[in-house]
This record gives structure tokens, sequence and C-alpha cells, in this order.
């Protein structure tokens, strides 16, 4: 995937996220309305400083929902099973694996100890297993977060052309 994106992209995403971007970026996913729901992102802003994540959540309806899991807890939750479970701790050290190879794709980042999102330990941020899994990624902890917010379903965008532009 290239990190391009339209004006339109550019201007439904900052109102999604309410603020301008930074960096090189493209679309890694869109609802079924057509909207971006996930941004891919270059792994090094223009000054050379380091991206936080590869891919970025902006459905406000699904930023919301794993807000109000994270809030609930479940981090801890899908903590305490990667402790008792080798399948999903398995699984989930591939979906970083894969994570950090897309991300090197762009360029490679050497890592400095943190791992994406939390891991392959402990979960740190659902947001950053979601986009991921949106995204392709194959990511367990990201597929049971999108199992417990459900798919969005709206029937109109959450933001249109007309409302971007403003």
């Amino acid at each position: 995937m290239s990190l391009e994106h339209s004006e339109l992209d550019r201007q439904q995403v900052e109102a999604q996220l309410g603020r301008p971007l930074r960096g090189r970026w493209g679309v890694a996913a869109r609802c079924h309305l057509g909207v971006p729901m996930v941004i891919e992102n270059h792994p090094r802003l223009e000054d050379g400083s380091p991206f936080p994540t590869l891919y970025w959540l902006t459905c406000p309806l699904l930023i919301k929902r794993a807000s109000m899991l994270e809030s609930a807890g479940w981090m801890q939750e899908i903590t305490g099973e990667l402790t008792r479970s080798d399948e999903l701790r398995i699984r989930f050290a591939g979906s970083i694996d894969r994570y950090r190879a897309r991300r090197d794709e762009h360029e490679r980042i050497e890592d400095s100890g943190s791992t994406p999102g939390g891991g392959p330990d402990r979960v740190k941020c659902l947001h950053a297993h979601l986009a991921h899994q949106l995204a392709g990624g194959e990511n367990p902890v990201g597929a049971r977060t999108l199992a417990a917010t459900g798919w969005p379903d709206c029937v109109r965008p959450c933001v249109t052309p007309e409302e971007a532009e403003a």
C-alpha cells in the first residue's frame, strides 16, 4: 500500500479525529459507506522522529466502543488470558511480527524495547490492535475487540464530504 491519500480522505480523517494529521499516511481500511476507518502511517515524521503507531483507528464509533472496553478492564482480561493460553500467545506474537514486517516495508525502525499496542505479554491499547485487525493484520486481540464492539452499522457516513470541507 502506498502512503498516499486524497484531499477528501484528509478532510474526512481530520474531521473524524478533530485535528490536523502529521506525516505520510494512506487509508488502510474503509467502512461499508466508503469512509476511512483506519489509516496506515509512515514510521517517521518529516523531522525524523518516530511515529507512535503504524495503524491508527479513525472510525469515531469504533474509537468510542474500544474506549468503553478499555474502561471496563478488558485489556487486563486479555492480558490474563495471554498468560494462560499458549495458543493465544503464539498467535499474538505472530501478529506483532507481521506488524513489524509491514512497518519495516516503509522504513526499518530499530525497536527501543516497546512493542506495538503492548505485547507480547500484555495488551496496552485495544484501539491499536483493532486498527491492525481491520487493516488485514490477522491480530487475535484486534479480532476479539471487533467481536466485542461489533462492526459499525452506520446508516449514514460519520463525516460527509460537505462536513469535511467545513
